[in-house]
């Protein structure tokens, strides 16, 4: 079949969202309603998509079996070579880094110096280094800022417990009894020392600074300062964001919390204003979204529509993305949320996907398809597999069949997921057909068009029993033409023939002509036709198949 198919109905009336209307005319300028992010002025993150990077798992440059920012450095064209012209990256446009600041633990989420750099990882110079080479390729920096709490063993803390005149006592929460209250995940909150009892909601290792003390609240603004001036980074990934205050017993969301968090959104936009803040609040849509609403932080993460679209590419059912993609774009501003599949806390998306590399595919196909700034967790792109605890989800990158998988000379400090000398980068990289190109296929489609970064979606009822399609469009400042793309997906692992989807209302009427923009390598394309009715038929989906279509007024 010809992947230019030709898009036609007798009908002259306008079609709705993904509606193909169609006149024997010609088509004229699309006019689709100017809501949505493509309305206002772009935000840079608007147009990005983010890599998840733990640090301590990428590369390792000098031989000791653990990552180091130089080894990150040497990478770096993996994600994105600063050639918009080449395919062979991924292309993506933003970084983001777990914890880089010095810990006692292999994860850094527990900090005992906010200004130095994690002795294993290398020094201030080699993240200057890795930010300027980063950007040298249009790639952007954020790194994980925790807030909540530090180390047992900061200095900090440890001059807080050592006696009560301490004048760092009031930097950490102290009780003189001995709570028995509990964290929302049923853990001890409360832990003693020296006679009193201190918060530490994570665990007795990570207490929890007391934000309320203007001491700390100094201290913070010149950590927020360093990182942003001093190290050249361009925004945040905020941990925990929704446990900075308690009130009482009550540990989650408090308006305290809140209030804070908005002072201190504002004073990183004093120093910064282009400074990107993403904050972890892991709960239910409707606790999300007030974060971003009430502009505290810019970006958010969608956890509940991430859950739904693993949970209907695993069921072959589009229901549960279809809801909670429909509460996730009632509830936030226009693309004002960060999407993604699974990240450092939660089992891998293959292993939950029962290591099917179609459904990993189609996956991805709707993750970055789908509105909002995509994150991609590292090795997601070619299949790593991983599950709890938690280092058997942060294992060593795989990049080639070579020993220990090409990502150091000699043994890592963890031992790598199963399969890794055939699932790596060299043996996807020449593959067309493989995850890791299709994972470049989308990200750089994704970057082509408007519609897909920024555009409005609407979603289109279909005939086909497991299939979901939606219609992206925008019209960018600089264009008088906008932006049209069409997306359908078979969720089901078996052929569906005779798709048609309501297409009826959203489109002008005219001619239209459709170009496949991710056909299989080698394949067909795909035909395309519409009935007066405005009814859009795709004729057969394959199994987890996924059409992406550009919509363009027929000439």
């Amino acid at each position: 079949m010809n992947a230019w198919a030709r898009v036609t109905t007798a009908a002259c009336t306008a079609l709705s969202l993904a509606a193909l209307s169609a006149c024997t005319t010609d088509a004229p300028p699309l006019t689709p309603t100017a809501t949505g992010a493509a309305a206002e002025a772009a935000l840079w993150w608007d147009d990005a998509v983010f890599y998840e990077v733990f640090v301590r798992s990428y590369a390792d440059s000098d031989g000791d079996g653990t990552v180091d920012l130089r080894g990150l450095i040497s990478r770096l064209d993996h994600l994105n070579d600063g050639d918009p012209t080449t395919t062979d990256d991924l292309g993506v446009t933003g970084l983001w880094l777990m914890p880089v600041t010095q810990s006692p633990s292999y994860h850094g989420y527990d900090t005992t110096d906010y200004f130095t750099v994690e002795d294993d990882y290398g020094t201030a110079a080699d993240f200057r280094e890795l930010v300027t080479q980063a950007h040298a390729r249009g790639i952007r920096v954020i790194v994980d800022l925790v807030l909540n709490h530090t180390s047992s063993l900061h200095p900090w803390f440890l001059e807080s417990a050592s006696v009560t005149s301490s004048p760092k006592r009031d930097w950490y929460v102290w009780r003189t009894d001995n709570p028995a209250a509990t964290t929302s995940w049923g853990t001890q909150a409360w832990h003693q020392l020296n006679g009193a009892s201190y918060l530490g909601l994570f665990w007795e290792g990570m207490p929890d600074l007391n934000h309320r003390n203007p001491e700390v609240a100094a201290e913070v603004g010149e950590i927020t300062r360093f990182w942003l001036e001093d190290m050249g980074v361009d925004g945040f990934r905020l941990d925990a964001v929704r446990h900075l205050i308690e009130e009482g017993d009550e540990f989650d969301d408090t308006p305290a919390t809140h209030a804070w968090l908005a002072r201190w959104d504002d004073s990183v936009d004093a120093v910064a204003p282009d400074a990107l803040t993403v904050g972890e609040v892991w709960d239910a849509t409707p606790v999300v979204a007030p974060y971003v609403i009430d502009d505290e932080v810019d970006l958010a993460f969608a956890f509940s529509l991430a859950e739904a679209t693993i949970a209907s590419v695993r069921s072959g059912d589009p229901a549960p993305l279809d809801a909670a993609l429909a509460t996730t774009l009632a509830a936030f501003p226009p693309g004002q949320f960060a999407t993604f599949l699974t990240n450092h806390d939660q089992n891998r998306v293959m292993s939950q996907l029962g290591g099917d590399v179609g459904k990993a595919r189609l996956a991805a196909s709707l993750l970055l398809t789908l509105p909002g700034v995509p994150f991609v967790y590292y090795g997601e792109e070619i299949g790593v597999t991983g599950e709890k605890p938690d280092e058997r989800i942060r294992t060593p990158m795989q990049w080639s069949s070579e020993a220990h998988g090409g990502f150091s000379p000699t043994t890592p400090w963890q031992e790598l997921a199963a399969k890794w000398d055939e699932v790596n980068v060299a043996a996807q990289d020449a593959d067309p057909a493989s995850l890791l190109n299709h994972y470049r296929r989308l990200i750089h489609l994704r970057a082509e068009h408007p519609a897909l970064r920024q555009g409005d979606l609407a979603a289109l009822p279909g005939t086909c029993t497991g299939s979901y399609a939606y219609l992206r469009s925008a019209t960018p400042p600089d264009a008088g033409v906008a932006d049209v793309v069409l997306v359908a997906v078979n969720v089901t692992d078996r052929e569906r023939s005779d798709c048609a989807f309501d297409a009826s209302g959203h489109l002008g009427p005219g001619a239209w002509e459709a170009r496949d923009l991710i056909a299989e390598p080698g394949g067909d394309g795909v035909a395309v036709t519409t009935t007066p009715d405005g009814s859009v038929a795709l004729g057969t989906l394959g199994p987890r198949e996924t059409v992406i279509l550009a919509l363009s007024p027929r000439s």
